[in-house]
């Protein structure tokens, strides 16, 4: 596995490059006296419009982040960088992101350490890379195989936008997992496989090859139908352990003095959460003990299932080019005029 050229070492990746104030194409995040967020990125030019005054990203660039500003009408927002939870929400996109809750289950449920060699299929718009980045680390390596381009141009600019630079330790591939990853790793070198995809249980076969014997591997799946596929092909395939499976769901809580209560929304059902191991090769696990239900397997003519993928217009994928484009031209602009000696990690 490959990666990109060491990152400048007068920057260090992600929030420890952004440390001091706050520069010209930096996405930062307003909070308003109701808690709403609104994430802008800094242009000496523009202004924050709202429905009581503006407010000039002037008053904002070159200061530290905590403060408070206030706009023409005297509303006060609370600014400050935004964590990678709040940035992979507010960032464009082209897919469906992989929420918080899940990318995090996903790096601690399938044990994602520093340097650990990692296989991504399905980058989407570059969310749970992120994460897997961040666990792995510049020591270790994240191979991520997207079969859309434009997905992968927009996941790589995301990721630049929050880490800075190219990570190091980043490779993407644009193609199938069955074609690139028989090539791409050395059999049994792998320590992790996370694959979000339609159709993961067609992959199982390659996963097992790139895997050690021990290494994870987990799969996001958005249906019943799909975990229920998955598991039982990964079960008869008998190269893994046996499967668990479950979903996470994510409740807020309302804090105001004594009005303690649960919050009245909350973040649902998004995917389930499938892990297993690797067996060593030549070894079957253990037959399960347990009596399946009567009728619980389907003839194979009852899997099929339209999967059918969401489809992306070709001019959203455009519009959200453009705005990245935009933002990291300021981005550079804003590096290229900062006074000598103020650099981003003072």
């Amino acid at each position: 596995m490959t990666s990109h050229p060491d990152a400048p070492a007068d920057r260090p990746l992600g929030p420890a490059g952004r440390r001091g104030p706050l520069a010209v194409g930096e996405r930062v995040q307003l909070t308003d006296p109701k808690g709403r967020l609104h994430t802008i990125t800094l242009d000496p030019a523009a202004t924050f419009q709202t429905h009581r005054g503006y407010l000039r990203h002037d008053e904002v660039i070159g200061r530290p982040e905590g403060i408070v500003v206030a706009t023409t009408g005297g509303v006060e927002y609370l600014v400050l960088r935004p964590l990678l939870a709040d940035h992979v929400l507010s960032m464009p996109r082209g897919a469906a992101v992989v929420y918080p809750k899940d990318a995090a289950q996903i790096v601690a449920m399938a044990d994602i350490f520093p340097g650990a060699r990692v296989v991504e299929a399905g980058v989407g718009s570059g969310a749970l890379s992120m994460s897997l980045l961040q666990a792995v680390g510049p020591t270790g390596r994240l191979l991520s195989v997207e079969r859309r381009a434009d997905f992968a141009e927009i996941a790589q600019a995301n990721a630049r936008a929050w880490f800075g630079t190219d990570h190091p330790a980043w490779e993407v591939v644009v193609g199938d997992l069955a074609e690139v990853l028989p090539t791409a790793v050395e059999p049994g070198s792998v320590d992790r496989v996370v694959l979000d995809m339609l159709a993961p249980w067609e992959n199982l076969q390659v996963a097992a090859d790139a895997l050690a014997p021990g290494g994870v591997l987990i799969a996001y799946v958005a249906t019943t139908t799909q975990l229920s596929r998955f598991v039982e092909d990964a079960k008869d395939s008998e190269l893994f352990t046996e499967p668990r499976a479950w979903e996470t769901l994510l409740r807020g809580w309302h804090l105001e003095g004594l009005a303690v209560r649960p919050d009245h929304r909350m973040v649902g059902h998004t995917g389930f959460l499938v892990t297993t191991r690797r067996m060593a090769p030549g070894v079957t696990p253990p037959l399960r003990k347990r009596r399946p239900a009567k009728g619980a397997y389907p003839v194979e003519e009852e899997w099929a299932e339209d999967l059918g993928e969401r489809t992306v217009s070709d001019k959203k994928i455009r519009r959200v080019r453009r705005d990245q484009d935009r933002a990291e031209r300021l981005r550079e602009e804003g590096t290229a005029t900062r006074p000598e000696g103020d650099s981003p990690t003072q």
